[in-house]
């Protein structure tokens, strides 16, 4: 048994070496995934070129409920820790007009 499973799909390729040679950024960065155009880890995605097909619309809805829940968790949580620290500045000033009139 391997050390190190190889899970990658069936489409990405791997070769040795940039063809052609002066190509060696885009080789980097794609040539290994060129045959893997619309392949997505969680579902569909877009296959750019002619006859490109988009995602399915669950995919675009899912990810803008994503981004909302996201955005409003954080609001929440801002709105939280003022809160918090608005009833810390008011434990400090009750405390100073404590020692002040002793």
């Amino acid at each position: 048994m391997p050390a190190i499973i190889d899970s990658a799909p069936d489409c990405i390729v791997h070769i040795s070496g940039a063809k052609p040679p002066d190509d060696s950024a885009d080789f980097i960065l794609q040539a290994a995934y060129l045959k893997c155009q619309g392949f997505a880890t969680f579902g569909p995605g877009t296959t750019y070129g002619e006859g490109g097909s988009s995602a399915a619309t669950t995919y675009y809805v899912l990810t803008w409920l994503g981004i909302a829940v996201t955005i409003l968790v954080i609001v929440f949580w801002v709105l939280a820790e003022d809160r918090r620290l608005w009833r810390h500045v008011e434990r400090i000033r009750a405390r100073e007009r404590k020692t002040i009139n002793g």
